[in-house]
């Protein structure tokens, strides 16, 4: 599935954001599956691991991918308030 050249990175920002359609899911499943082991990725989501079968829809497939996403990786979370929102936060502050 993943053709990508060796050593590549692929950035999937946002994960959860929206639920994955079932055949979605299966997609990033296959994709995740294909680079573990081969090739780096960077997945960034606001939702915890354990709310990721409400997302792809299938604990079981989810939990063999966070299996495969986890292996050998670096596992950074971040607290606090969105930058985004902070930002606007700012805005009306001044505004107002």
């Amino acid at each position: 599935m993943d053709s990508s050249p060796p050593g590549s990175l692929l950035v999937c920002d946002e994960v959860g954001y929206i639920p994955f359609a079932p055949e979605a899911a299966a997609l990033f499943f296959a994709l995740v599956s294909s680079r573990y082991e081969h090739a780096s990725m960077i997945v960034s989501s606001n939702k915890p691991f354990s709310a990721w079968a409400e997302i792809f829809g299938d604990a079981v497939a989810v939990a063999a991918m966070v299996d495969r996403l986890v292996h050998h990786a670096e596992l950074v979370s971040l607290k606090g308030d969105s930058y985004r929102l902070k930002d606007r936060r700012r805005e009306v502050d001044a505004a107002g």
